[in-house]
């Protein structure tokens, strides 16, 4: 298990690492800046040093230098050493910000948003969009800081310790000795406690998307959650959820906090260690004062990467599992996309061979369906919930793959079909209105984003939503919502149909669209469907029967099977399952 662990964290740092290829100049630059603010780290305690040297000497001796013009120079030098440090600093830390914002996390986010798109509908249905958020949103933000932890800690920091370790030594040997004895324990007890923390992060961050999840949810629901007094009840869930997180994650936090007190601790006993043997040395040895100030404030110095180390250390099993969510969802497998487009003109046949799927292995739902539809037909699916009649239209529309069977249009299979190339057949109308923030124009436009004005009237005409859109404040242009309160669900529902009308696609879905509508309204729907259903082949999912009555098929399913088919009169005479449920809806 820890030789995984330890695989899997080199091949992450490996992978951030090789993910920073479009910006690796921008890095060595920052790189070569960070070795300028160890050039100033390493000269401004010379420099102090040397100065207390020439002070010591010039109270030795007659005086006969003024001391401002003794110490002026070097206090001019030490200035200028630390101006640069701190300029330098800034303009390191500005160029990480920018660089690593715009071209690092704003590119992973970009990737994400791309894989998103070629992932199947499954991985979307079965993964809550909170968790989605999460990864986007917080894990991507923590592998960006962390790309400014790599530079500042892992390489400037090891770099300093390096550096200030040799000048040390060049200024004394045994001081230095000092220092460096107790540094291995700070950084064995740093990486030993980082390495603890991991599991912890790993659960936190699993619960932080279940966090985002839950308030994505609860916003969603706002209306349910007040209409059924839910109030206390969605904030218990709150409440149990970002406790079950924050006692995961105190242990994360403080196993990383508990880092930077215990290097805190060890810098301090060599801080000790150093004042004392260099008092001693100065006293017994005759080392000189500068000498001994300049090792300390190296001493100093040498504990702020040592903490910066050690806080890496903890970031670095943070970002470890951020990065194992994001590159989880990155490496997901894409759903199959073929190349080839439908050939010819569209007729509208539609056969359905033998066709099985389910949305789990352990539960069949579709077993050996068989249908055949003709050019311009009108074909009403009917049954109780849970029959499949969503899940044929799912499968028209390639949301998901068969499991055995075929479907074809006019002969050919859309399994060697791409799904562009299969979806672009197809108009839907949906129970669910679905509108985006934007113009009227814009989302009755939204199958054909090239429309002119005059195409968007014509449909909206046809499709009895002209009058309506003209009474209000801006017309076409009133800016709509999902949201939106001011137009009915009905007047949101002849949108939707006016959008499939001047899409103009060959095939049709209709999916229960006059369900949540008055009477009034319903009959302005089933005129503009009537219309967008002429000479064109159509799927119609009905659950109010006195919508299907003229269709010329009625296929009646239950538990994934087509137990009836035929026209209205027809299965009524039969008086079987279609009968039942027709009975169950108009009797008295």
């Amino acid at each position: 298990m820890k030789k995984e662990k330890s695989f899997f964290f080199h091949s992450t740092i490996r992978r951030m690492i090789r993910d920073t290829r479009p910006i690796w100049k921008w890095l060595l630059l920052s790189c070569l800046l960070s070795v300028g603010i160890i050039a100033c780290s390493i000269l401004a305690p010379e420099l102090l040093g040397g100065l207390i040297d020439r002070l010591y000497a010039w109270v030795q001796s007659d005086r006969s230098e003024t001391m401002a013009s003794l110490l002026l120079p070097g206090l001019l030098a030490l200035f200028a050493v630390y101006a640069a440090q701190a300029g330098i600093t800034y303009g390191n830390t500005f160029l990480l910000n920018n660089v690593v914002s715009r071209f690092y996390t704003a590119g992973l986010r970009i990737r994400i948003s791309d894989k998103l798109q070629r992932l199947p509908v499954s991985y979307m249905d079965k993964t809550p969009t909170g968790d989605i958020i999460d990864k986007m949103q917080e894990d991507v933000s923590n592998m960006g800081n962390s790309i400014h932890g790599i530079i500042e800690v892992l390489i400037t920091g090891f770099l300093q310790i390096i550096a200030i370790s040799i000048f040390m030594f060049m200024e004394n040997w045994v001081l230095a000795l000092a220092v460096i004895a107790l540094t291995p324990l700070s950084l064995l007890l740093s990486s030993k406690l980082a390495s603890l923390s991991e599991k912890s992060w790993h659960s936190a961050f699993d619960y932080f998307g279940k966090m985002y999840a839950a308030v994505e949810e609860s916003y969603t629901n706002f209306p349910a959650t007040k209409a059924f007094n839910l109030e206390e009840h969605v904030q218990q869930h709150h409440d149990t959820v970002n406790r079950e997180h924050q006692d995961i994650a105190y242990r994360g936090y403080f196993l990383q906090g508990i880092v930077q007190p215990i290097i805190v601790f060890t810098d301090a006993l060599a801080y000790i260690c150093v004042a004392l043997l260099g008092g001693w040395l100065i006293v017994y040895h005759s080392l000189p004062i500068g000498t001994v100030v300049t090792v300390i404030l190296f001493a100093k110095q040498l504990s702020a990467p040592l903490e910066r180390i050690a806080n890496g250390f903890g970031q670095l099993e943070m970002v470890k599992a951020c990065s194992k969510r994001v590159y989880d969802l990155l490496d997901l497998p894409d759903e199959s996309r073929p190349e080839k487009t439908f050939q010819g003109s569209v007729e509208g046949n539609i056969r359905f061979e033998n066709v099985d799927f389910s949305y789990s292995e352990d539960k069949p739902l579709i077993e050996n369906l068989c249908i055949d539809v003709k050019k311009g037909q009108n074909v009403a699916i009917v049954g109780p919930t849970g029959a499949g009649k969503t899940t044929i239209v799912n499968l028209l529309m390639r949301f998901y793959d068969l499991k055995g069977g075929k479907v074809l249009i006019d002969g050919q299979d859309i399994a060697e079909l791409s799904r562009d190339s299969t979806r672009e057949l197809f108009g839907m109308v949906l129970q669910d209105t679905w509108l985006f923030k934007g113009t009227i124009a814009e989302n009755v436009a939204y199958g054909k984003p090239d429309a002119t004005r005059e195409e968007i009237i014509t449909a909206c005409d046809r499709a009895y939503c002209d009058h309506f859109i003209r009474t209000l404040p801006q017309g076409y242009d009133t800016v709509i919502s999902e949201d939106t309160t001011t137009i009915s669900a009905g007047q949101k529902q002849l949108l939707t149909i006016a959008r499939a009308l001047l899409a103009n696609r060959p095939l049709l879905i209709l999916d229960e669209a006059t369900s949540n509508v008055d009477t009034r309204t319903e009959i302005l729907i089933q005129k503009a469907m009537d219309k967008l259903m002429k000479n064109r082949t159509c799927f119609v999912i009905a659950h109010r029967l006195s919508t299907i009555v003229d269709s010329d098929l009625i296929l009646v399913l239950d538990h994934g099977r087509i137990v009836e088919q035929g026209t209205h009169r027809e299965l009524l005479a039969k008086k079987g399952f279609y009968y039942q449920i027709y009975s169950s809806q108009y009797a008295i």
